[in-house]
């Protein structure tokens, strides 16, 4: 997927981060020295109402400044998200990478989606497992980088050096190693 333009979705809810994944997947980005945007939109909810949030990847500069309405790539951190919110806009050759504990088979079926590519992982018992909480932005990332090779898996991990420190970085560090390695298509 590098050398154009790319453009993800991710989906989630408050307090999962998914602006935060957003933004590690345009930060690391950068450190390609690639072009990059990323951008949530919420309203006033609070933690758990559904959330969308966008990153943009290119080797050229970026002149869009919209939401992303067909996608390249589909993030959804939450599996009670997978719907026609998740779906709109999806295109023959968009990479959806869904946390579910089903096959990618299985998810493929059940949203009717034929011609998109599907990536699964469990994100949140391995979240629950290494981070004790069921918060699944950097598996889904890892999982993201795996699907895609939008950007390299070093890249990401130095972002995440970056963000997080102590104890919280070796978790987040395991979390993205093991995703990139679990993560399945079908």
């Amino acid at each position: 997927m590098k050398g154009r333009l790319v453009e993800v979705r991710f989906h989630g809810r408050g307090g999962q981060g998914a602006w935060t994944a957003s933004l590690l997947l345009a930060r690391a980005g950068l450190k390609e020295e690639r072009y990059i945007q990323s951008f949530p939109t919420f309203g006033p909810e609070r933690a758990g109402a559904p959330i969308t949030a966008y990153t943009r990847i290119s080797d050229e500069p970026i002149r869009l400044h919209s939401g992303v309405y067909e996608p390249d790539v589909v993030v959804a951190l939450d599996p009670t998200l997978l719907g026609p919110a998740v779906v709109e806009g999806v295109k023959p050759g968009t990479k959806l990478v869904v946390n579910t504990d089903q096959s990618p088979a299985e998810v493929r079926e059940r949203l009717g989606l034929h011609d998109a590519e599907m990536w699964a992982l469990d994100a949140t018992s391995l979240a629950l497992k290494v981070l004790g909480r069921p918060i699944t932005n950097t598996a889904m990332l890892g999982a993201c980088v795996r699907a895609t090779g939008i950007i390299k898996l070093e890249s990401l991990l130095d972002v995440v050096r970056e963000r997080f420190s102590g104890r919280v970085m070796e978790m987040n560090l395991e979390v993205v190693e093991t995703a990139y390695k679990e993560a399945a298509s079908g």
